[in-house]
């Protein structure tokens, strides 16, 4: 199945050389191509879109200011004449950061890498239960939602405690909360998120599952009570 795509840069040139690549690929269609992020947002949030092929560096709204204004992210193949965005282009969870100029042969194992993802995630979804897909230790883990406790800030990255395993992944607990749905988990704390349907039981200050007991935030105390008791 081909990926439906699109790309976003300012440059007239450089559209025209990504756009030459992708309509050369087996792998992907070519929805639509756009000079700035306002016009593709819209495209974004209107089509369904497995990937973005995205500049960083544009007038008005750059790349990541795009991404923040999306409430769902498709897979990002980050396209841009500065390596120094590689690392904050790493915590948007980037499928691949290309630098300008770009080569056929880094294009062609940029797209493989998109639609083998993209085809692990489509198994994942037919199998009975739903499940994420992870990052740890240089793997990619498949994780049933049902198995997930918490996630627990742990510095540059995150904890996530199942029944069987602790995971340790790089990510924010922001990016990470988009991945997960959201009448099964709330954020507590800066620090955690829980599974709602692992809570035993919890008081003011905290939410017991197991033997485990997770601080809940004061400002959040009237969110998370509804949220617990309606799950």
């Amino acid at each position: 199945m081909k990926l439906n795509c699109i790309v976003v840069d300012d440059s007239s040139i450089q559209r025209m050389i990504i756009t030459k690549l992708v309509n050369e690929s087996t792998l992907l269609n070519l929805v639509d191509d756009f000079a700035n992020a306002l016009e593709a947002k819209n495209c974004i949030n209107n089509n369904p879109i497995d990937l973005i092929f995205l500049d960083i560096e544009m007038p008005l709204i750059n790349g990541f200011d795009l991404l923040d204004g999306l409430k769902k992210k498709p897979q990002i193949i980050f396209i841009t004449s500065k390596s120094d965005y590689a690392m904050k282009a790493f915590d948007y969870e980037a499928t691949d950061f290309l630098q300008k100029p770009i080569s056929k042969e880094r294009f062609v194992k940029a797209v493989k890498k998109a639609s083998e993802l993209h085809n692990l995630r489509n198994e994942l979804h037919e199998d009975n239960g739903e499940s994420i897909v992870i990052k740890s230790n240089l793997k990619k883990l498949k994780v049933y939602v049902s198995k997930i406790k918490w996630i627990e800030a742990y510095g540059d990255y995150i904890k996530i405690v199942t029944d069987d395993e602790s995971h340790l992944v790089l990510s924010t607990m922001k990016n990470f909360e988009k991945e997960l749905p959201a009448n099964k988990f709330i954020r507590v704390h800066k620090s955690y998120i829980i599974n709602l349907d692992r809570v035993e039981k919890f008081n003011s200050k905290f939410a017991e599952i197991g033997t485990t007991k997770i601080p809940l935030s004061r400002n959040k105390k009237e969110e998370i009570v509804k949220a617990i008791e309606k799950a």
